[in-house]
């Protein structure tokens, strides 16, 4: 078993800056590949980013990709979102997922192990 727990989200204006945090704690940080998702009110929960098990690899979302950047903290078994130049069509509850198989995927049901989400809201 993994637990997750996100912190980090918040109220911002447009153009503004969140970092995110999910601490992961139960097994072996680095034998997960790590991934964000988010769910906006009224659709589908939708892939954002995810980190190889040694943080050397990423993959993002189109719609995020220049803005956000993951990073992981192997030490303090934390991932990282660091959200720049936020747009009101961000704000969503931001969920941490972790997944034990070393394969990389954007689907959701695939990932094992999910924080309770935080949530991010742009002002415009």
């Amino acid at each position: 078993q993994v637990q997750l727990v996100e912190s980090g989200g918040g109220l911002v204006q447009a153009g503004g800056s969140l970092r995110l945090s999910c601490a992961a704690s139960g097994r072996t940080f680095s034998n997960y590949v790590m991934a964000w998702f988010r769910q906006a009110p009224g659709k589908e929960r939708e892939f954002v980013v995810f980190i190889s098990r040694n943080g050397a690899g990423t993959y993002y979302a189109d719609s995020v990709k220049g803005r956000f950047t993951i990073s992981r903290d192997s030490a303090r078994n934390t991932v990282y979102l660091q959200m720049n130049r936020l747009k009101p069509e961000d704000t969503a509850v931001y969920y941490c997922a972790a997944k034990g198989t070393n394969s990389y995927t954007i689907t959701s049901s695939e990932y094992d192990y999910w924080g309770q989400g935080t949530q991010v809201t742009v002002s415009s």
